[in-house]
């Protein structure tokens, strides 16, 4: 009753380990030689000029851009503190509108103010206008 193959007896028969689930570290390894970036395929493409001038002129139109953004957050800040003596209708909600901007472009601090003050002044006028005649 041999079949002839080698170590198919019980004697001297291997059992291969077969594992059904392989078990899978993604992330985070706990190994420290494991160093990756996940997602550096979807990253975009750094942007590369052909002289240096043209990263200068870049650079300085990225600083321009900052000090406009910057302008806008602390006009919109001076039109939402005018806003509370005069002209409240006109002047609040050009105060929200020019915060906003600023809020979007990363001037979190005066954006926010001026959207606040220019709303306050706004609303304040809306509900004190009966009182007032």
């Amino acid at each position: 009753m041999d079949s002839g193959h080698k170590g198919s007896g019980s004697n001297g028969s291997k059992r291969k380990k077969i594992t059904l689930r392989p078990h899978r570290v993604d992330y985070p390894r706990k190994a420290p030689e494991h160093r990756e970036e996940y997602a550096s395929e979807i990253s975009p493409l750094p942007v590369r000029s052909a002289s240096p001038e043209g990263s200068e002129e870049r650079a300085t139109d990225r600083d321009r851009g900052g000090e406009a953004d910057k302008t806008a957050g602390y006009a919109g800040l001076v039109l939402g503190i005018a806003s509370l003596f005069i002209w409240p209708v006109i002047l609040g909600p050009s105060a929200a509108v020019l915060g906003y901007y600023a809020y979007n472009k990363g001037r979190k601090t005066a954006g926010g103010w001026a959207i606040g003050l220019g709303i306050v002044a706004t609303l304040s006028y809306f509900v004190m206008i009966p009182f007032g005649r």
